[in-house]
């Protein structure tokens, strides 16, 4: 677990990825020296969707993949770089998440390469709430493009990415898609606190109610200081029990939220921690996603005796 700093900028460690992708000869290990379809993911939770659907016939590699990494200010490598100029399929979150990504896509431009932005899928401007991979129909759309860009690029594979994107929605989810049935059905419209913005698509997923202040959960998922009056307000719905559970981002865990947490705690109220890349590190997407909808819906059972 560690503290976000409040700067959402992109580390001067940038400008030595970028030089990488300029040098003469620095992508010579990209599709063009195998010929093989190589995709590239920004992050692991849309990565690992993508190397379901691609199986052997076309490797991923995802770059942030760490749980302690902030895709927000990760600084890419040489060797990053390298893998985006070498991909003929790269996927970024866009929507001001992963500003550093675009930048790579610009120092190389490439030819015949795919850029499935999944903001600009989605219709998400820059500004909007960049957690989508927290939207189960969200999700569904990123899979039915990447299935569609695959077989674009690939397409003597085309029937075994679709294959495979058909199995992924009818059984590889059907676990992560029972259990948010279960949370729907038992405890539609139960309210819930959170510590930033991530939980907001989860809980409309859910068919939870957030009551935390819109204002504050995107403070800290900006990683600006939030107000006294909605620090003010989360204390009193914690105190008088307004929520049923407290839900927070371990991996952006600020004093405020640290506070927030313990106070939840004092008053016994259930807390569950997310996190916004897969933990384990070598989960599935839908493994991952799926326990933590376990542990929300055993807490709102806890919260409800």
């Amino acid at each position: 677990m560690r503290i976000i700093l409040s700067s959402r900028r992109v580390a001067a460690g940038l400008g030595l990825a970028l030089a990488a992708v300029l040098v003469p000869g620095a992508c010579s290990t990209g599709p063009a020296a195998t010929n093989r379809v190589r995709v590239v993911a920004a992050e692991n939770f849309w990565g690992s969707i993508t190397a379901q659907i691609a199986g052997p016939d076309a490797p991923v590699t995802s770059i942030v993949t760490k749980p302690d990494a902030d895709p927000h200010d990760y600084e890419p490598t040489p060797s990053d770089a390298r893998a985006f100029a070498g991909a003929r399929l790269v996927i970024d979150n866009g929507i001001g998440y992963d500003p550093w990504a675009q930048r790579l896509l610009d120092a190389d431009p490439g030819h015949g390469r795919v850029v499935l932005d999944v903001g600009k899928l989605l219709g998400v401007p820059d500004g909007g709430n960049p957690h989508r991979w927290y939207s189960r129909a969200e999700v569904g759309t990123f899979i039915t493009q990447v299935t569609a860009d695959l077989a674009h690029i690939d397409p003597a594979h085309s029937a075994a990415y679709a294959r495979r994107a058909h199995g992924l929605v009818t059984h590889g989810f059907a676990a992560l898609d029972r259990g948010i049935a279960r949370i729907k059905q038992r405890f539609a419209g139960s309210p819930i606190g959170a510590s930033e913005s991530i939980v907001s698509l989860w809980a409309d997923t859910l068919g939870l109610k957030l009551l935390t202040p819109t204002s504050f959960v995107d403070a800290v998922s900006e990683g600006n200081e939030p107000t006294a009056s909605d620090k003010a307000t989360i204390d009193a719905q914690i105190a008088n029990h307004a929520i049923k559970v407290f839900v927070y981002n371990e991996q952006n865990a600020t004093p405020d939220v640290r506070r927030l947490v313990d106070a939840a705690h004092r008053a016994r109220i259930p807390v569950v921690t997310i996190t916004e890349t897969l933990v384990p590190e070598t989960a599935r997407f839908q493994d991952w996603q799926a326990r933590e909808v376990d542990e929300l819906y055993r807490a709102l059972v806890e919260a409800s005796r």
